[in-house]
């Protein structure tokens, strides 16, 4: 009976390997999102934590660990392998010609010019530091890149990716995205050729490469879309998984027998697949799978770094570190700030983008597999780059505060540009909040010639709404200060239209105090908040749920045959009752 189970057990091969990664992953996702800490970080530090360079090393002198451990490289390759595969499809996915023509402005303006200037940079550098030229040209293409997973999850977790600054750093990586192709080509034309002719035998590599991605994309898309139309009638979660993996492994083949990567076969069935009208439904497919998928990768990636050499020249490391992250900041601060980002948002840009990219250790192991990079050479940048990557989280703390602080410096200069024309604001109405109810009502006393004065803390509407001309200043008006500053004690009324019902009471009780014969309107959430705004010593409060429940009731009475002034009239009588009951004092137990 023995012979049968070690058959069986070389029949299902790195199956030690696949179990460990898996608990490793069940273990480490909800560790990680409890702790809010950067996914991406978390499985490079355990991959090289377990990994064969970590205590892997010690796996011959403690067979125990072996079994905790990826003590051999065979196992690791396999998953790494698969790892890439994936990660290509995901970022394909994610591109498509409508959000790239969308963004055209900055994907192929500063996109483009961030890439060539950031690998004319690294490149020069690595020259004078006494590289050769075609290897200094592979790895500044390699490492103008930077990291598509660890930057969008780091905006992810600012709620910045709305904002002009995610705006932009999407956009870039976007670029960098696209930039994969012709750098997988370019390596794969490299290592073909040989002595003078490497530059035409590349360029000819290259335009052959071209023809073959231009069939399979041509060919391919309309294969794709007819498979996925004619089986996705059945709804069957399992054949679309099915076919998802069968156009990504198939067209990875695909790309491997026309003699390029197949890494760049699955990027091109994530771009098919992204112009097609199941696009949504294949991420939400992909979704419950996606942080596993790129946690293989990261933990691979970790487990191919050999942090021995850290100990072996720490200052080389070091500066080769710094230099790589100041360079790139440097290129995205200046492209930000071209491109009309503040001087400190754009700093944060740069330093949120300076780090090397996920892709480095494809093109590299690819580079090195071309036997265009050296084993060691290859090694030693695949560790500046992981270790760009763990520092990236404290290069985004410091650019974010950077940003900060020089936002507020603006802010505080504008608040004193405007004191004048705050001086000269007697008599106008205040409105607390310039959102939507905020802007309707500017929008009415616009019309009739009344003027008011508004503070909103939306930085960036307020900064829109000043430049149009419109009397909206940054600020919190609960603050008294800011309040005698626009006379709001000769003002016909304050109106507090926030819709955080916590701010709007503060806001009553402090100009109340403050202004105690200020006439005071006031929104509120409901009728209990409306009571206790009252209280704080609102004129009139308008709960926001009243007049919306009695326009849709005026509209279903009429649409029951009543007339419209007996609607009018009851809609009245009950607008009169609520307000009475909100005048009433509160009734005690």
């Amino acid at each position: 009976m023995a012979a049968p189970t070690v058959q069986e057990q070389h029949a299902f091969p790195f199956l030690r390997e696949i179990l460990l990664f898996l608990i490793l992953s069940g273990i480490l996702i909800p560790i990680l999102q409890r702790l809010r800490i950067n996914q991406v970080i978390g499985f490079l530090a355990v991959g090289t934590l377990v990994g064969p360079f970590g205590l892997g090393l010690l796996a011959d002198d403690l067979p125990w660990l072996a079994f905790l451990t990826f003590p051999r490289d065979e196992g690791i390759s396999m998953l790494a392998e698969i790892g890439v595969l994936f990660l290509m499809f995901m970022i394909g996915l994610e591109l498509s010609a409508a959000r790239l023509w969308a963004m055209r402005r900055w994907v192929f303006g500063a996109g483009t010019a961030q890439v060539l200037a950031s690998a004319a940079l690294i490149g020069g550098a690595l020259v004078l530091y006494g590289l050769d030229a075609q290897a200094s040209i592979i790895l500044g293409l390699v490492l103008s890149l930077s990291s598509t997973a660890v930057v969008m999850q780091l905006l992810a977790q600012q709620q910045t990716t709305g904002s002009r600054l995610g705006q932009a750093a999407f956009a870039i990586l976007m670029l960098q995205d696209l930039a994969v192709v012709p750098i997988l080509l370019l390596i794969g034309a490299l290592g073909r050729g040989a002595g003078d002719g490497v530059a035409m035998l590349a360029l000819t590599t290259l335009a052959k490469a071209a023809i073959a991605i231009a069939l399979i994309y041509l060919v391919g898309g309309r294969v794709v879309h007819k498979l996925f139309r004619a089986f996705a009638e059945h709804r069957q979660p399992d054949v679309f998984m099915a076919l998802i993996l069968l156009s990504t492994f198939g067209i990875a083949g695909l790309s491997a027998a026309a003699g390029l990567s197949m890494a760049l076969g699955a990027m091109i069935a994530g771009l098919l697949l992204a112009e097609t009208e199941f696009k949504h439904e294949v991420e939400l497919m992909v979704e419950p799978f996606k942080g596993l998928l790129m946690g293989l990768f990261f933990m691979t990636v970790g487990m191919s770094i050999d942090t021995r050499q850290i100990l072996d020249a720490p200052l080389l490391l070091a500066g080769a570190v710094a230099g790589l992250v100041l360079l790139k900041a440097l290129v995205v601060a200046l492209l930000g700030r071209i491109g009309g980002l503040p001087w400190g948002r754009a700093v944060e840009g740069g330093l949120l983008l300076g780090q090397g990219g996920e892709f480095a250790f494809v093109a590299i192991g690819y580079a090195i597999t071309s036997k265009v990079l050296e084993p060691g050479l290859g090694a030693q940048v695949m560790l500046v780059v992981g270790l760009t990557l763990f520092i990236t989280p404290l290069l985004a703390r410091i650019g974010r505060g950077i940003g900060d602080r020089h936002e507020h410096a603006q802010h505080e200069q504008d608040a004193a540009a405007d004191d004048g024309e705050l001086a000269s604001a007697r008599g106008r109405i205040i409105i607390a909040g310039f959102g939507r109810v905020g802007q309707q009502l500017a929008k009415l006393l616009g019309e009739q010639n009344i003027p008011f004065v508004a503070f909103e803390c939306d930085a960036k509407l307020v900064s829109k709404l000043h430049a149009e001309g419109k009397p909206v200043y940054f600020g919190n008006a609960s603050r008294p200060e800011l309040l005698r500053r626009v006379h709001a004690d000769e003002s016909p009324a304050i109106v507090l239209t926030m819709d955080h019902p916590a701010s709007a009471m503060q806001a009553v009780r402090g100009i109340r105090r403050e202004f105690p014969h200020a006439r005071l309107f006031v929104r509120s959430r409901d009728e209990k908040h409306a009571r206790a705004l009252r209280q704080a010593g609102a004129s009139v409060v308008v709960p926001e749920t009243l007049e919306a429940s009695l326009q849709l009731s005026a509209f279903v009475l009429e649409a029951m045959g009543l007339d419209e002034r007996t609607v009018d009239g009851i809609v009245d009588h009950e607008r009169d009752l609520v307000t009475a009951k909100l005048l009433e004092p509160e009734r005690t137990a």
